[in-house]
């Protein structure tokens, strides 16, 4: 008996953890209400989404912010964010004004935990809730590999993923840790409180073109719930599919449906363009959820989704402003077959314009405006409500592209001028008839990289500094500023923060100390009888014992050991920093691009005595501003210093400073670690001599050394240098959170526009 009861209970246990994994892992269930009405509280029409309240459809706006999952000192995927952490955020962003989250993948279990405990408190209190946008995410590695989108890697995992987002939002999912995906025992329904699902992510074109191409058979699909057109195309059709496949399953299983969107950028909007503006972009791909069409069974609503950012790629500027190509110009760009001339399911802008040029790309101030140009496009275009669930600017002191109508620029705008175009962004997104947005993003990420700079930093490490120079990381409304309660410095003019223990330099013209942390490396100048209107300050600093010189003609100074960079404080506005020819990394990786010339041909002398201006290259369609297609790239002075107050408790606050004249006759100086070509500040790795490697590698300093002059005292002597120990910080890092001047001017606008 002892023995049957004992096999009994085993198999009992068997049975029951098979059977739990089979509903929570596998999503197997049973249908006990095959005949259940299915429920919707989201509903659409051509152009405006509702949500029922008290039993009545109202219009509802969708003004959400994104929420990325990096903190500093971990990666995305590490999923290190806690239950409290999301608590107060959320509590944050409703204040903000905000009504809704968007995330772009399944999260860790804290994030949807702490999401039902925040609106069921709210709801409790007889408060608004906040409401979710789920995304469903494509790997980054099956994206842009050889795959085309009717693979099993690409379609079979995005539909199982569509299946564990519903099982996670109802509470029913256990789910192990996967590459790009959360994990946990998902238990927590927090059904009732999202709006709706985006699939999919920002299209990688070729994939798309790649699918088209491969699989023309495949344009055509019907389902209960979404079919195509006879415009479709087979990655349209894929999508139909999928959202169709979404939407049965919900509907069976949960007797509920919601908002479903696919996602969508310009680099595959459904436009065709002018034939140089298509040919410079390489625009090759066309999605356009117009030709995926709902049937009377899917109750709820659907809308298109775009990410849309004012700079990039503004193709309506270079409509605005065409100009001339030669012939001979124009065939530098080879044998070129314009997909303008060969696109099947692609609509020429021009059918979702007025034909009245003030009308099509102005706004209402009379102010040349692309931006607002390209959203009332896609709004002409679309019978479904469009949201356009990204826009936004980046607070980072580095640039990638400029934005050439109304200046809301890709990095290198201060948290005031971030507000600010958030506002004029937003304005132009409501003003377009679009039914939502989505600002980007909550929270800065360090871990982010970005083109202009992803060369010159370890991609290995870039969770464990916060690169000022890297444009990607700054997006956020909230900030991760270096120290556990406040950074070691701030550049005020107060230098009541600089001890005795600081100074590295003392010589007859003054002190010079240093101090650093995650972000900066800070100089504080106590010179004698130093007049800023009329004195220059000099400090070398030598990095690299790979190259540098002993003297700079730039400047006519001597120094005694190489120097690699030269800080000059030459008034308000002409302060700069410059660095040695031969360590020059715009140079060694973007000459091609900048000069049309190989910097490996005619390399700069260990020891030259040049020292040369810095730069970073910036994403513009030169040839399409010039009508020469070998036209070379742009680039901007990102060496220059800016002059102001960096102390964000100050009334004068500018979160791009870079330096300040002290009361007492001193300077204060903040400088990126990048901006010294440190690739990783966090183990003191600099940039190795680019022409031993042909390219940017890394090389492992314990010290720097630095000098101090100024023009009142210098007279051609060899400035000496004194070293400063440099130790890193490895992988434990100090920061603390920091609400940015965007976040409380978006939140003062949204109040008033709420009265």
């Amino acid at each position: 008996m002892v023995k049957k009861f004992v096999i009994g209970m085993c198999a009992a246990v068997v049975l029951l953890f098979v059977l739990n994994y089979a509903y929570y892992h596998l999503g197997i269930y049973i249908d006990f209400r095959p005949d259940a009405p299915v429920t919707t509280f989201m509903k659409t029409d051509e152009d405006t989404i509702y949500m029922e309240k008290d039993g009545e459809y109202e219009p509802f706006e969708i003004r959400g912010v994104n929420m990325g999952v990096g903190i500093p000192g971990q990666w995305a995927t590490d999923y290190a964010i806690d239950e409290e952490t999301y608590l107060r955020w959320f509590e944050q962003i409703r204040e903000m004004g905000a009504n809704t989250i968007r995330v772009y993948t399944i999260l860790q279990e804290d994030f949807y935990n702490a999401f039902y405990e925040y609106n069921t408190r709210q709801e409790e209190q007889g408060k608004e809730p906040l409401y979710l946008i789920h995304g469903v995410w494509v790997n980054d590695y099956v994206l842009n590999s050889h795959r085309s989108a009717y693979d099993d890697e690409f379609m079979q995992t995005l539909m199982d993923d569509c299946r564990s987002v519903v099982d996670i939002l109802h509470g029913k999912k256990s789910l192990s840790l996967g590459y790009g995906l959360g994990s946990g025992s998902y238990r927590k329904d927090v059904s009732s409180w999202v709006i709706g699902y985006i699939i999919g992510v920002e299209w990688e074109d070729l994939t798309v073109a790649y699918t088209d191409e491969t699989y023309p058979e495949k344009d055509h699909y019907t389902g209960k719930y979404m079919y195509t057109t006879e415009d479709a195309s087979p990655f349209e059709a894929m999508l139909c599919q999928t959202g169709d496949k979404m939407i049965e399953y919900e509907s069976e299983r949960y007797k509920q449906q919601r908002l479903v969107a696919f996602s969508n950028w310009p680099t595959t909007d459904p436009f065709i363009y002018t034939d140089n503006v298509t040919s410079f972009f390489m625009k090759c791909a066309y999605v356009d959820v117009d030709h995926i069409k709902t049937t009377d069974a899917f109750i709820s609503g659907y809308f298109a989704s775009y990410h849309v950012y004012p700079y990039y790629p503004d193709y309506m500027n270079y409509i605005l402003h065409p100009v001339d190509f030669s012939e001979n110009t124009a065939s530098d760009m080879g044998d070129i077959t314009f997909p303008s001339q060969q696109a099947d399911n692609g609509t020429f802008y021009q059918e979702a314009l007025t034909g009245d040029e003030k009308t099509d790309y102005y706004d209402s101030s009379g102010r040349a405006n692309t931006y607002y140009a390209y959203l009332k496009m896609l709004n002409r275009h679309h019978d479904i409500p469009v949201v356009i669930s990204e826009y936004g600017v980046s607070t980072g002191r580095g640039m990638a592209q400029r934005d050439q109508n109304t200046g809301r620029n890709q990095g290198h705008m201060s948290e005031d001028e971030q507000g600010r175009a958030l506002i004029e962004c937003y304005e132009d997104i409501m003003d377009a008839g679009c039914a939502g947005s989505c600002v980007f993003t909550w929270q800065d990420e360090w871990f982010k990289r970005t083109w202009n700079t992803m060369h010159a930093v370890d991609l290995d490490n870039t969770p464990y500094w916060s690169d000022y120079q890297t444009n990607e990381q700054y997006f956020g409304l909230l900030a991760f500023d270096p120290g556990g309660k406040e950074s070691v410095c701030y550049v005020d003019g107060d230098t009541s923060e600089w001890k005795k223990e600081d100074v590295v330099l003392k010589n007859d013209e003054g002190t010079l100390s240093i101090k650093y942390d995650e972000k900066f490396l800070y100089f504080y100048i106590d010179m004698q009888d130093f007049d800023p209107q009329k004195d220059v300050l000099y400090i070398p600093i030598d990095t690299t014992p790979k190259t540098g010189s002993t003297y700079c003609q730039n400047y006519d100074l001597s120094f005694t050991r190489d120097c690699d960079f030269v800080i000059c404080i030459n008034g308000r506005s002409e302060s700069r920093v410059t660095v040695q020819e031969r360590y020059e990394v715009l140079r060694a990786m973007y000459m091609n691009e900048t000069q049309n010339e190989d910097p490996y041909l005619d390399v700069p002398d260990t020891g030259t005595s040049v020292f040369k201006r810095i730069n970073l290259l910036l994403q513009t369609a030169t040839p399409l501003l010039t009508g020469n297609w070998e036209s070379n790239a742009e680039t901007y002075e990102t060496g220059l210093l800016r002059y102001g107050n960096a102390n964000p408790e100050s009334r004068n606050f500018d979160s791009l400073a870079d330096f300040i004249f002290t009361k007492d006759g001193g300077v204060e100086i903040r400088l990126p670690w990048q901006l010294l070509n440190f690739s990783n500040p966090s183990e003191m790795m600099i940039h190795d001599d680019y022409y031993e490697h042909y390219g940017v590698e890394n090389l492992h300093i314990e010290e720097m050394y630095v000098g101090l002059a100024s023009s009142q005292d210098y007279s051609g002597h060899r400035i000496e240098m004194e070293p400063f120990e440099l130790e890193g910080w490895g992988k434990t890092v100090t920061y603390h959170e920091r609400l940015k001047e965007s976040y409380y001017i978006l939140k003062d606008y949204w109040a008033s526009a709420d009265r």
